[in-house]
């Protein structure tokens, strides 16, 4: 079976993603039922750090907090690491809280692998990477932030998510 593809259409060009639905079933599944369901359209990158990660996919234009279906279990123990160009699910300090929020590493984050099955060691589920537009997420990576709020490192001039789409 192939692994699905997603065109994530933003406002700083495009993103093409590769989900690892053999290695990370459920967070590739997760992701792609709100790709299909369309959630993603006019959300935010909301937090960019430039050597470490863009993340998005949550927060409406008006710093909302979209709502999600129930989290899903964390498959960070699935082999896969945090490295450069990688999409793994965004979560809280619960290992098991990831629900339609992720990230895209822009360096390798060996920290944020998993190294045991305890809340400091589950680390985050990686379920995809990118396959065209690395440029694209190095031009946000490269964007002013600013904080507002309980959000430290928002982009200055919104970069957003226009839409999410399967790639055939």
């Amino acid at each position: 079976m192939d692994n699905p593809l997603v065109l994530l259409e933003t406002t700083a060009g495009d993103i093409l993603l590769e989900l690892f639905l053999d290695k990370a079933p459920l967070a590739a599944a997760n992701f792609l039922q709100y790709v299909d369901e369309g959630f993603y359209k006019n959300t935010l990158f909301h937090r960019v750090i430039k050597g470490f990660m863009i993340q998005g996919g949550g927060l409406t234009l008006r710093l909302e907090e979209k709502p999600t279906r129930p989290p899903i279990a964390n498959e960070a123990a699935n082999g896969l690491k945090n490295t450069r160009g990688s999409l793994a699910m965004a979560r809280a300090a619960d290992p098991h809280s990831a629900a339609a929020q992720f990230f895209i590493n822009t360096a390798d984050n060996p920290e944020l692998d998993f190294s045991a099955a305890d809340v400091e060691g589950f680390g985050y589920c990686v379920f995809g990477a990118v396959t065209d537009g690395m440029d694209v997420v190095e031009k946000i990576e490269k964007a002013k932030v600013r904080a507002a709020g309980e959000h430290e490192a928002l982009p200055v001039d919104s970069v957003l998510i226009l839409g999410a789409s399967r790639f055939e």
